[in-house]
């Protein structure tokens, strides 16, 4: 949702649920130069705060721990 993208600059990377690569998730990522995979279906119920994650926006890949 737009009220989230200012927060975006502080981000390493963003998950979302729902989306496409045309969502405005994904165009504020881009601008900031983070990795952003979104419509990911439930990434948000499956992973929990503390958790470390690697985003690869370019694979469209959300995994546990570092690479």
């Amino acid at each position: 949702m737009p009220p989230w993208t200012p927060l975006f600059q502080l981000a390493a990377g963003v998950i979302t649920d729902t989306g496409t690569l045309a969502a405005h998730a994904s165009l504020v990522a881009r601008e900031v130069g983070i990795p952003a995979v979104v419509g990911t279906g439930d990434a948000t119920r499956r992973l929990h705060d503390g958790q470390v994650v690697t985003v690869d926006g370019g694979a469209g890949l959300v995994e546990l721990g570092r690479p």
